[in-house]
């Protein structure tokens, strides 16, 4: 499988010649969901979910299809009859050609004044997990977390913590756009040195293989 990172929360996965992206929103690349064949979108929030960028993925390909949480499908469903798919804790599907795993079912707390949201995780082929705007924990091992490094909801300790309790063999950072440069070794140093796994961080449109 090849992970390439696109801006902020926005992944593109590849296998078999087939494509899913996760979480194309507002702060990631304007064709970041074209030429995928699959879409899955944790939650609401504009930095992970942009209406125009989805819409136009789907118009482009009538054979692309989208798996999302209620809050999401209710708002894109209607013009696109058939082709997107609503799903929650628990549910189990294939997309594209990925095996995908559902967990979670809150968005983090960001301030106890603000009603917390739906959010769910997608773990894809028993490997890769999107958390989304959450720190969910799978019932399943995780081979590669993508790691929600800093958000409004999150300090460095929690992030650290959530690492400790995965338990992945690596963690790549996503949800950064946030993140200034002269932070970036900071949270690089302080991850690495107390997350107890291989940590790293991809630049927008970087790939690995895993």
């Amino acid at each position: 499988m090849k992970l390439t990172k696109m801006s902020h929360a926005c992944v593109r996965l590849e296998k078999g010649g087939r494509t899913l992206v996760v979480d194309p929103g507002g702060f990631s690349e304007h064709d970041a969901a074209l030429g995928a064949d699959a879409v899955l979108v944790t939650h609401e929030h504009p930095d992970h979910f942009d209406e125009g960028r989805l819409r136009a993925a789907l118009e482009a390909d009538p054979g692309v299809a989208v798996w999302t949480l209620r809050s999401v499908a209710e708002r894109i469903s209607a013009a696109f009859p058939g082709r997107v798919h609503t799903v929650g804790h628990g549910d189990t599907f294939t997309a594209a050609g990925f095996d995908v795993q559902v967990h979670g079912e809150l968005h983090a707390v960001i301030h106890p004044d603000i009603p917390r949201i739906t959010n769910i995780g997608f773990l894809v082929d028993g490997s890769v997990f999107h958390p989304g705007d959450a720190l969910t924990v799978p019932d399943h091992p995780v081979d590669t977390l993508m790691l929600p490094v800093m958000a409004p909801w999150s300090k460095i300790s929690e992030v650290i913590d959530y690492v400790r309790e995965v338990g992945p063999r690596r963690a790549i950072d996503i949800h950064d756009a946030l993140l200034t440069d002269l932070a970036r070794p900071i949270y690089d140093r302080q991850i690495g040195a107390l997350g107890g796994t291989d940590h790293g961080r991809l630049t927008p449109g970087q790939a690995t293989d895993l």
